[in-house]
């Protein structure tokens, strides 16, 4: 037997891309030389996966999946749209997301080592399908939602298949309320989530650093109006408060009637059932959100593919 271990099988893989069956025969024929199996891979085509990593991956598509008083929203990027509609692809974040509801905390790294269904781990099978698919592809990020009493609502908008798609929300409603009352609330605020883009569940939740940028670009504002300062102060707390309401899911008005604050919906809706709400969380993932796209030149593409 060739003297190589496990870890020099995931160097190798790392090195190349290449699936774990095709690593360790590359190994066995290279009696355990790292370099020597690169190179074998190199030459049978099998050493994809590395060249295709620094290709930016924002398409893709966002899996949502709930189980009970529990739910989970996965990423999964793709270099193209095209590879989003592919059935191999749209099956591996329908299991990565299976996965990562059965996972106690939201971390991406644990869920890329965690067991896949069909054998090997989460970044095993995603390794496969980068050789296979022929697109850098990567599991970016996941949002776990869950209640003690009460239900987990999903919405998926923009749906390519069920449970995955462009834009993901979950509601958690904590209450003990009917079943039905609870997912009629949950998929209206489900769906406001997805047009209305809050950044947060309420103003104490929303980034510092958001909430700086808006102050300071408040302060020229106020500045450039060249009244007085302490009226510059009330004008920038001002503007301040009211990006905070507009951004924060609790307080923004609800999209279906353009009046009532979301969290006088949920009240209401407490009353009407007759057992108090409480909207306790939610995910809104959208795909690609935050993610720079390279800007390519067409022309110099396909002039770059003729001269090989």
């Amino acid at each position: 037997m060739a003297d190589f271990t496990v870890a020099d099988v995931k160097t190798l893989r790392e090195k190349t891309g290449a699936g774990m069956m095709d690593a360790k025969k590359a190994l066995t024929e290279a009696n355990g030389d790292i370099e020597a199996a690169v190179d074998a891979l190199r030459a049978k085509g099998l050493a994809t996966a590395q060249k295709k990593s620094s290709r930016t991956a924002a398409e893709g598509l966002v899996g949502v999946a709930v189980s009970g008083t529990k739910g989970v929203a996965v990423e999964v990027n793709s270099e193209t749209d095209f590879v989003a509609k592919n059935d191999k692809f749209q099956d591996f974040v329908r299991k990565t997301t299976d996965v990562a509801l059965t996972m106690g905390a939201d971390d991406v790294e644990a869920l890329k080592g965690a067991t896949y269904p069909d054998g090997g781990t989460v970044t095993d099978k995603l390794t496969d399908n980068i050789a296979t698919i022929g697109e850098n592809q990567q599991v970016r990020r996941m949002k776990t939602v869950s209640v003690e009493k009460g239900a987990v609502v999903s919405y998926m908008h923009t749906a390519a298949a069920d449970g995955l798609g462009k834009i993901g929300v979950l509601i958690a409603l904590e209450s003990e309320a009917p079943a039905d009352a609870l997912a009629a609330l949950g998929r209206n605020l489900a769906m406001h989530a997805a047009a209305a883009f809050p950044q947060a569940l309420d103003a104490d939740g929303l980034d510092p650093e958001l909430l700086d940028r808006e102050r300071k670009i408040a302060a020229e504002k106020a500045a450039e109006s060249g009244k007085p300062e302490n009226v510059q102060e009330k004008m920038v707390e001002g503007a301040v408060k009211k990006f905070a309401k507009e951004n924060a899911l609790l307080s923004q008005i609800f999209v279906m009637d353009n009046k009532t604050p979301i969290a006088e919906v949920v009240a209401q809706a407490g009353k009407e059932a007759g057992s108090e709400i409480v909207l306790k969380d939610y995910v809104r993932f959208q795909l690609g959100e935050g993610i720079e796209k390279e800007e390519e030149d067409f022309a110099a593409e396909v002039a770059a593919a003729v001269k090989g």
